[in-house]
């Protein structure tokens, strides 16, 4: 009879162990289900901005209307920029908590932004993370948005605050799943089933 307490007590704990188990699994799958659907929104919105200038692109004047040549390479580091950004994003897409690929994402738009702005200098839109529009003060090397660890506002090649706002908010969902991730105990949940951390895209 002594050892029924004992055996009542391990089961409980057991009991306790596997609910609190199953509810921080829940959480984290549930904060990663907050990263992949802030990316598809984000992929949406970015795909837009890739169709202005891809449409762009091709209204633009045909390569013959420059004897010289020079509508057309000035114009070639715009396309390649766009080529390669549509290229990620396709990889992107299949796996976008993927931190070298999400790197590799990062650094391809903003080599395609470059390339927009110096083809399309007067043709820059900033918008802050909540959709307002930005000074072009903004696009001034050294310029800061005033939120310490926040990504810099993108000069959008299209006047839409939908792909900046989309960003803003895959940002704050990529830092809510690691920090929970690397809290502890919910670390041991997260090793346990291998969950590994997310990349902003900065």
């Amino acid at each position: 009879m002594s050892l029924l307490p004992e055996s009542l007590a391990g089961w409980i704990a057991a009991a306790v162990l596997l609910f609190w188990f199953v509810g921080a699994y829940n959480r984290l799958v549930r904060l990663r289900a907050a990263v992949l659907q802030a990316y598809a929104q984000f992929d949406a919105a970015l795909g837009k901005q890739l169709d202005f200038v891809q449409a762009s692109i091709a209204a633009g004047p045909p390569p013959e209307a420059s004897p010289t040549g020079e509508s057309l390479s000035s114009i070639a580091p715009l396309q390649a920029a766009t080529a390669q950004l549509a290229t990620l994003m396709g990889a992107t897409r299949l796996r976008p908590l993927d931190v070298g690929g999400m790197a590799a994402l990062a650094t391809a738009l903003q080599v395609w932004i470059g390339a927009w702005q110096r083809q399309h200098p007067d043709q820059v839109t900033v918008f802050d993370a909540d959709g307002t529009l930005s000074r072009p003060a903004q696009l001034l090397p050294g310029t800061t948005t005033g939120t310490p660890g926040a990504a810099e506002p993108i000069g959008w090649p299209e006047p839409s605050a939908a792909a900046e706002i989309a960003r803003s908010q895959f940002n704050q969902a990529v830092a809510q799943y690691n920090a929970a991730i690397a809290q502890f105990p919910a670390l041991l949940v997260a090793w346990a089933v291998r969950l590994r951390p997310a990349a902003p895209l900065l």
